[in-house]
């Protein structure tokens, strides 16, 4: 769909995909029954725990408080992104027309149109980038990054490995050890996919006399190893993914909750976890920080200003039609499982839902809740919204650092960092997720700094605002 120039096979791929598991295709394959039954499951659910709607039942262990507050939520980024989208969809029409003949852009050429406008504005290769990240930088960038915010000190410890590329690492502060962790960061053939973090121990007061049982973290990665003698070259994504995945680690290393039920990343409500994790990706993004963990693998000359102007460009590509279709997704969700009826009509909702928020809506035949796993096999029902929720704490948590830096010249403060961690990383699950932001930000969540992070505002809309903006 991305980068087939055959338009007849586009169409071919789109409608089979958008039709799967509907009463489109083969019968034994239909979810329709299936949809109103799990609808039909989960309103008996909530009727028999006594809550209005299952949307009210999901949210019990979620930091938002009601379905309304979600429903604002993404009511308020769907107005705020609207004009952005509508941008960014009137030049892929223009650039389809002018540029590629297509006088009518269909659903199946947008991701292979947008490809190509993409590549006509922002030219260059993730290979490109690749060489000038080499491990080595690339580690001593993170760990220096954890260091200076949290007045740790990250040293290489010694322990039993289950193959020679795991490393072990400690992290002392004061001279005392507060948590160990296993860094694995290459792909193997008897490795699962993709990157995660996992606990091996939790901190938590022992019964016995010996006080507190430091916590051990697996990071867990899939990147390209070594090759020829040079050391492993991640790409930018690569790098995004170790620094997420360290986000997750440090809530459970730094924690210095000493009850195991709320300790690290235990009680964090499913809505906040991801708080830590994407705040930590934002340091991937600033030119101070990230050019300063860059040196070609050859000439070791740091990364052209130029290059990373251009990745910055092609992150925000879009951006407008991306929190729009997100919020289509959310707002859906969440209206499926606190308004529709049982047995009532799910498409009609979602073209319902299509014509208050969509700049961009797929044919009559389309049946995108047919495959909606997430919401009806994912354990995300009524919780779809928590992927933006989180991004908007994560960059407005950032936005922090920003503030400070207007005054000290760098992200990366240490007596900021200090609060982070007092406020967000050190109290884990043993207060509501709100308690801790309001206490780090002294104000409610605000959209502002993921617009702004997103090329939706203007750079300094945000700075050392206090207006408070419900999340």
């Amino acid at each position: 769909m991305q980068y087939a120039d055959d338009r007849t096979l586009r169409a071919r791929l789109y409608r089979a995909y958008a039709t799967r598991a509907s009463e489109l295709g083969k019968s034994d394959f239909d979810n329709s029954t299936l949809i109103t039954k799990i609808l039909r499951l989960r309103a008996e659910e909530a009727q028999l725990l006594g809550y209005a709607n299952f949307a009210e039942v999901s949210l019990v262990p979620k930091m938002a408080e009601s379905p309304p507050q979600v429903a604002a939520f993404l009511r308020e980024i769907a107005a705020k992104a609207r004009a952005f989208a509508e941008r960014d969809i009137a030049e892929l029409r223009a650039f389809a027309r002018d540029e590629l003949g297509l006088a009518q852009l269909e659903s199946w050429d947008l991701t292979w149109a947008s490809e190509k406008l993409k590549q006509a504005r922002y030219a260059f290769s993730d290979e490109e980038v690749k060489h000038y990240l080499p491990e080595p930088q690339v580690l001593a960038g993170l760990f220096r990054i954890i260091e200076t915010l949290f007045g740790v000190h990250l040293e290489p410890d010694a322990a039993p490995t289950w193959h020679p590329d795991v490393r072990f690492f400690r992290i002392m502060r004061n001279g005392a050890l507060i948590g160990q962790f296993y860094l694995d960061l290459y792909a193997r053939e008897e490795k699962n996919g993709g990157a995660w973090m996992d606990e091996a121990i939790s901190r938590r007061r022992l019964a016995q006399a010996d006080g507190i049982q430091t916590p051990v973290a697996y990071l867990n990665c899939n990147f390209s190893g070594p090759v020829g003698g040079k050391p492993a070259c991640f790409t930018h994504d690569d790098v995004i993914t170790l620094f997420h995945e360290c986000g997750h680690g440090l809530h459970h290393l730094l924690s210095q909750v000493e009850e195991l039920p709320v300790s690290g990343i235990h009680g964090v409500e499913w809505d906040a976890v991801e708080l830590p994790s994407q705040f930590m990706e934002n340091f991937c993004w600033e030119w101070g920080v990230l050019s300063a963990m860059t040196a070609h693998v050859d000439t070791r000359q740091p990364l052209p200003r130029a290059l990373y102007d251009k990745m910055l460009a092609a992150k925000n590509f879009q951006s407008g039609m991306q929190a729009l279709r997100q919020v289509e997704l959310g707002l859906f969700d969440l209206r499926l499982h606190s308004e529709l009826e049982p047995d009532g009509n799910v498409l009609e909702l979602l073209a319902q839902v299509r014509r208050e928020v969509a700049v961009v809506t797929p044919p009559d035949w389309a049946r995108l809740p047919h495959s909606f796993s997430h919401i009806f096999a994912g354990g995300y029902a009524a919780g779809y919204y928590s992927y933006k929720w989180a991004e908007v704490l994560s960059a407005d948590a950032f936005a922090a650092f920003e503030e400070g830096a207007v005054s000290s010249g760098s992200v990366l403060d240490p007596v900021i960092g200090e609060k982070f961690w007092r406020e967000i990383l050190a109290v884990g699950g043993s207060r509501p997720a709100l308690d801790s932001f309001r206490a780090f930000r002294r104000r409610e969540p605000s959209i502002d700094a993921l617009l702004r992070h997103n090329g939706m505002i203007s750079h300094h809309a945000d700075i050392d605002t206090t207006r408070p903006t419900p999340a």
